[in-house]
């Protein structure tokens, strides 16, 4: 952007007005049903195209948000690219001003001297790589989460072989060094397993670009390269052109056109102007934005951007950019490592000091450097559960694989348990609650109702009398067939109009149906081939209409469009204009009677109209009005191309002066499953909120219908204070229409807040009062427990995600539409439906491939996620962490030997373990799991104090004193009681033997007497397991052998993990060069009963937790 550009200009405040978006046309495979996609089609890469139209329509928003607002960053010298283009002006200036503004002219252009200078300046005119950052991920690839302590580890074991070893290096040490290498490499395995390159999709946006140019430079038009390209470049482009930079249009033809689809998704070209259409510059029509087509006419532009500083250079990197923002289980586990870390380091910092400055001054000979600096990384190595990453990436695609087969196609994998924390879930109504399947029900000429199966027979009975009210109706079927986007399947002509395909959207397609059968004498296409079609503007979720101009093709057809007040020639042109009535009505000076006079919409007439309309609503029914105006041929513009900016701008004026048709009922019944899934959120704690384009009052009554209502008289606008104070508002809490959770999940509740019962609040919003809301009514509007927002806009959906989240809730957004990209984009989980656009899948989190009701098995899981992933940590810490730590303690400060080898503690971490923490993620939800609210990622953390207090205070206290219990036995039984054991520091090790034993003989003893420990750990962790499925309910009533809490992988799991064990133990060269060796037999059975002990130590807590449930042992329960 050039220098002029970019000075600092205040920009005028401007009323608020919504960005115009235009539902992109769903090819025809996406209209297939919804049981027809597969996943694999679902699973993508994504494309430069789609993430470009996500950026793109996120950014259009936030432009106009600022403009409305008036957002002004005076504090900071460096704006954000939203207030930059808000303050954009070379739009809105004139042609003369712009050709000052760059200094060229659009005779002449820039000569080749200026040209050069400002190549210098700007450079070429190409979009840049995004640097690769490939040292970066490397490096997180190696050294995130627990790697960096394992490579300390790893390099302080290579150290303590040699030199440090020298000159009997130990083998272990060796072995040990290697094993943490492999770590290290598998947990890097799994970082990188989500990671994909962005090198391919900027490859493709440079694509897109064009090669060549016609560009006016001294005097002469020519072809040029468009890389040369400078601001203040004059650019020809003519039809079938790629715009080469952006283009601020200074001379067009009258059918210029412009597809932008590219960067918006939006199929219908645009026509292109000489003047601005919109403040915000990404929507005016005099902008013609590098990568887009000229498919029609042609045009001259000034180049305002060119590379990196063009539309396509700003989307092409805001598209591709990590904003860093983590999920809700990606802090969890990040504040996980940071426990383990902080412990770890703490420790193993205490442990060399004490060797340093007492048992290296008091007991020299008793640990040498080498063997202080390896008994301080087994206390590293004890602390970090290595196997944690691999459990955690395994749990989310069990997980994923399991939401798939109830219809959930989770795109990203860490935001499964973001679902099961969302709290306020915002649904779209059609399509989503409702069936998408419309009908006309009723029709209406003025105050006459009538059912649509009656007007039929009232068409055929009086439609040849013009006074008579059939006459009336059949006039209503001929403006419902002309004005219409949608089309039959000419292949399934031959079948009943029910059973018809139509192409369209669904409020169209009922019209379509409604056309055909409402009248025998002229179908839908005998009307169309009786009109020639002149003009069509298509509905769009802006103007909220649709508007055709049709030229009868003959006198009959004239002669049927007549009224007894109004007669249309085979010369006269008809408008007709459908959309919604509150918006409609505004157009209309006239309206049509029974008996086909054409009186005055006076206040009276509007007053019968809005309450049919208000009846219909209140009945949950879709209200659609048909109006039209007779365009004499005196009025036909002579010199105006018909499809031109210029005819456009004509016919939209035309929209005015109109004559109310009538009015017509459509009904979409809300899906058979929508209550109960309605209910179900409640249940869990969710706030379920209906986003719908819907008039207020049918939205209003569906949400009533489907259980989001309680309430006939919701409150609204009026009742949002905007004078109080933000820190005055009473703030939400759970309603008394969420049952009472299960006592078992008493302190869930309390640790969630949400303690406090009030009454339940419903508030209904339209599109319109949202544009007036301030801050401190925002405050208010949050609070409420039952909202319906109707009438709104996409750029409304993305306001409330963003004012919800603000208030520190975790939102759910669902969305089908192109539009809705930018609010599925930002909401904290968006869901996209199966039958939706490919840009609104590309933009979600999660795809619903079938009905809706599948978000409450996504829910579910999402809890599971979190409540399993809590199950795998404590089952991995007791083992694997604090039955490690204390062999460590005992070694250092007791003088004691290492009562379990550091080779035995990461086998126990990255083998033994992994399987039975696999077998962990095929449990079933917990009952009640749907019952208690949602966790709140402040206050329910996935590691807090009770749960290491259970893990190291209760499981691993008992793991690591029955272990340490046969160490000592088994050396007692060998003539090496404790007491000879403890405080012996040098004199156990001695070269020249203890209490008889040669040192070789010590050392097997040890080797013995550790394997015991080793198989003691492995078999408590069976109890382990099998007490840890279960937060609180007993054993019994979660059998894992049979009945619907069966888990079998778990008993593969535990013989796996026994298997390992044997193998570890009893092949020779584990033997030899690990110095593990094989046990007794009796010490093969006596774990058994330790086992048995926490299995039933833990049922008598949970007996005491259900039971006294204000107990410090209930207290206390994780």
């Amino acid at each position: 952007m050039s220098d002029p550009e970019e000075k600092k200009m205040e920009h005028k405040t401007i009323q608020f007005e919504t960005v115009q978006f235009e539902r992109a046309p769903i090819p025809l495979r996406e209209r297939t049903n919804s049981k027809g996609f597969s996943v694999k089609d679902l699973q993508r890469t994504p494309t430069a195209s789609s993430q470009a139209i996500i950026a793109y329509r996120t950014l259009s928003i936030s432009v106009s948000e600022h403009q409305a607002e008036n957002i002004k960053n005076k504090k900071n010298k460096k704006t954000n690219l939203e207030e930059e283009l808000s303050g954009a002006t070379y739009h809105k200036i004139t042609v003369d001003q712009v050709l000052q503004q760059y200094n060229t002219s659009v005779e002449l252009g820039l000569d080749s001297n200026q040209a050069s200078k400002r190549q210098e300046q700007y450079g070429l005119n190409c979009v840049s790589k995004p640097p690769s950052n490939w040292f970066k991920k490397f490096i997180s690839y190696f050294f995130g989460g627990f790697c960096t302590l394992l490579w300390v580890a790893s390099i302080i074991c290579w150290i303590s072989w040699k030199p440090l070893g020298e000159p009997n290096p130990s083998n272990l040490n060796l072995a040990l060094a290697i094993i943490l290498l492999v770590v290290i490499l598998l947990q890097a395995f799994f970082n990188a397993w989500q990671d994909w390159s962005t090198g391919k999709v900027m490859d493709s946006i440079n694509n897109m670009l064009p090669t060549q140019c016609l560009v006016q430079r001294d005097g002469k038009i020519g072809a040029n390269d468009a890389v040369v390209l400078v601001p203040g470049d004059i650019v020809h482009v003519k039809m079938g052109d790629k715009i080469p930079a952006d283009l601020r249009l200074v001379q067009v033809t009258d059918d210029v056109k412009f597809d932008r689809s590219i960067l918006t998704g939006e199929s219908d070209a645009i026509p292109g102007t000489v003047d601005a259409t919109d403040d915000n510059v990404l929507e005016t029509h005099n902008v013609a934005m590098m990568g887009t087509h000229c498919v029609n006419g042609s045009a001259i532009g000034v180049v305002i951007s060119t590379g990196d500083r063009t539309m396509m250079g700003r989307i092409a990197k805001l598209s591709l950019s990590d904003n860093g923002a983590l999920t809700t289980l990606q802090i969890e586990i990040r504040r996980f490592v940071y426990i383990i870390v902080t412990l770890s380091v703490t420790v193993g910092t205490i442990c060399i000091s004490t060797w340093a400055g007492w048992l290296r001054v008091a007991y020299p000979g008793y640990l040498s450097l080498s063997a202080a600096l390896v008994a301080t990384i087994s206390v590293l190595v004890a602390f970090v559960p290595e196997g944690m990453p691999v459990a955690v990436t395994l749990c989310l695609t069990l997980i994923a694989n399991r939401m798939k087969k109830s219809n959930v196609l989770c795109k990203v994998l860490t935001t499964v348990e973001t679902l099961g924390s969302v709290n306020v879930l915002c649904s779209d109504k059609t399509g989503t609650l409702t069936e998408n399947k419309m009908f006309v029900s009723d029709a209406c000429i003025f105050e006459n109702e009538m059912e649509s199966t009656l007007v039929r027979d009232t068409i055929v009975q009086e439609s040849l009398d013009v006074s008579s009210l059939g006459h009336q109706f059949a006039q209503l079927q001929a403006g419902t067939a002309l004005c219409n986007g949608a089309r039959f399947n000419p292949e399934t002509m031959g079948e009943d109009i029910r059973l018809r395909e139509v192409f369209g959207d669904a409020t169209d397609s009922a019209i379509l149906r409604f056309a055909e059968q409402a009248n025998p004498h002229a179908t839908v296409a005998d009307t169309n081939s009786n009109a020639e079609k002149i003009f069509e503007i298509p509905f769009n979720s802006k103007n909220k209409w649709m508007l055709t101009i049709h030229k009868p093709a003959n006198e009959s057809f004239a002669t049927s469009m007549c009224n007894e007040s109004t007669e249309v020639t085979k010369d006269d042109w008809i408008l007709h204009c459908k959309g919604a009535p509150d918006v409609l009505l505004k157009r209309c000076t006239s309206v049509l009677f029974p008996e086909g006079i054409e009186k005055p919409l006076t206040d009276s007439n509007r007053d019968v109209l809005v309450a049919t309309q208000t009846k219909w609503a209140q009945e949950g029914k879709r209200v659609l009005l048909l109006a039209r105006r007779i365009i004499r041929q005196d009025m036909v513009p002579q010199d105006l191309s018909i499809g031109s900016s210029s005819f456009t701008t004509w016919a939209t004026q035309c929209n005015e002066q109109l004559c109310v048709v009538g009015m017509v009922a459509i009904v979409d019944p809300p899906r058979a499953e929508s209550a109960d899934t309605v209910a179900t959120c409640r249940r869990a704690g969710i706030r379920f909120m209906m986003v719908t384009g819907d008039f207020p009052t049918t939205a209003a009554a569906i949400a009533r219908q489907i259980g989001i209502f309680t309430t006939e008289s919701p409150k609204t606008i009026k009742d949002l204070d905007p004078s109080k104070p933000m820190e005055e508002v009473e703030k939400y809490t759970k309603s008394a229409l969420i049952p009472e959770t299960s006592d078992i999940y008493a302190d869930e509740e309390k640790s969630y807040g949400n303690d406090t019962i009030s009454v339940p609040k419903a508030l209904l919003l339209s599109g319109t009062d949202m544009i007036t809301l301030n801050d401190n009514q925002w405050e208010q509007v949050c609070q409420f427990e039952e909202i319906v927002f109707a009438r709104t806009t996409p750029d409304q959906k993305l306001r409330i995600i963003k004012e919800f989240q603000k208030r520190e809730n975790i939102v759910g957004m669902t969305g089908d539409g192109v539009n809705d990209a930018p609010s599925l984009k930002a909401a904290d989980v968006g869901i996209a439906m199966g039958g939706g656009s490919d840009v609104a899948m590309e933009a979600a989190d999660l795809v619903l491939l079938d009905k809706f009701s599948s978000i409450v098995a996504a829910i579910e899981n999402g809890r599971l996620v979190f409540d399993n992933l809590k199950k795998v940590i404590l089952y991995l810490l007791p083992a694997g962490s604090w039955s490690e730590l204390w062999p460590v303690i005992v070694n250092i400060f007791l003088g004691c030997p290492q009562t379990l080898s550091s080779f035995q503690m990461i086998i126990i971490c990255v083998l033994i373990d992994l399987l039975p923490s696999t077998a962990l993620m095929m449990e079933q939800a917990e009952i009640g799991i749907m019952e208690r609210p949602p966790r709140h990622p402040k206050t329910d953390r996935l590691v807090n104090f009770r749960l290491l207090f259970h893990a190291y205070g209760f499981l691993g206290l008992q793991e690591m004193l029955s272990s340490m219990f046969l160490f000592f036995y088994f050396m007692s039984e060998n003539g090496l009681p404790p007491s000879a054991i403890f405080m012996s520091f040098n004199k156990f090790n001695s070269p020249d033997g203890y209490m008889g034993y040669t040192a070789d003989e010590i050392q097997q003893l040890v080797n013995v007497a550790q394997s015991i420990y080793f198989v003691n750990l492995v078999i408590c962790q069976w109890g382990n397991v099998l007490s840890t499925r279960s937060r609180r309910l007993s054993i019994f009533q979660v059998n894992p052998i049979f009945g619907p809490s069966k888990n079998l992988y778990l008993f593969a799991a535990m013989f796996c993990s026994l298997i390992l064990a044997i193998i570890i133990l009893y092949v020779p060269v584990f033997n030899i060069y690990l110095q593990t060796s094989p046990i007794p037999v009796k010490y093969w059975f006596i774990p058994f009963g330790w086992s048995l002990m926490i299995i039933t130590f833990d049922e008598t807590r949970k007996f005491v937790a259900r039971r006294y449930k204000g107990s410090f042992v209930a207290r206390m329960a994780w």
